[in-house]
């Protein structure tokens, strides 16, 4: 798939999400990468921002399994799903929920921080009460990786 600088964001994300996971058909890519900008761009979210989400979270596959349970395209846990109303296996309502949540959190912490993205990306790992229980980021390695390795992807598709 070509998709150079001056292609449609949708193929640049498309682009991105079969580098991550190159077994996915490019419709598929280009479908699910136009839906997540959709939807932040409904929520107020760098479509950058969802986008690398979804990449850490999944590398985009629909049928992902986490070892601690959590499953689909954006690793909802069971409950968390049916807290948000979130269908975790179909893509569409993943990504919608996915940017619902992510919103919500960014949204919550961005009066008392400096960099509310941290704090969303901390929410959607480890959990908010994690956060609220720190003030901040936990001090947990594997939140603060999920972080950084976020935000490596995220200025990757900006860059693109």
């Amino acid at each position: 798939m070509d998709a150079g600088s001056k292609a449609p964001e949708a193929a640049k994300v498309a682009r991105e999400v079969l580098r991550t996971n190159p077994r996915m058909a490019q419709v598929d890519a280009l479908l699910l990468g136009a839906h997540a900008i959709d939807v932040a761009h409904d929520r107020g979210l760098p479509a950058p921002f969802l986008i690398a989400t979804l990449l850490q979270e999944s590398a985009f596959d629909p049928n992902a399994i986490s070892p601690a349970g959590a499953v689909g395209i954006a690793q909802f846990t069971v409950p968390t799903a049916g807290e948000y109303g979130v269908e975790p296996w179909q893509p569409d309502s993943a990504i919608d929920g996915a940017g619902r949540v992510l919103a919500q959190y960014r949204n919550a912490y961005r009066d008392g921080s400096d960099d509310p993205y941290a704090l969303a990306l901390a929410a959607y790992d480890a959990g908010p009460e994690a956060v609220r229980a720190y003030n901040a980021v936990p001090p947990y390695a594997e939140t603060r990786a999920y972080i950084i390795d976020v935000r490596d992807r995220w200025s990757r598709i900006i860059g693109r």
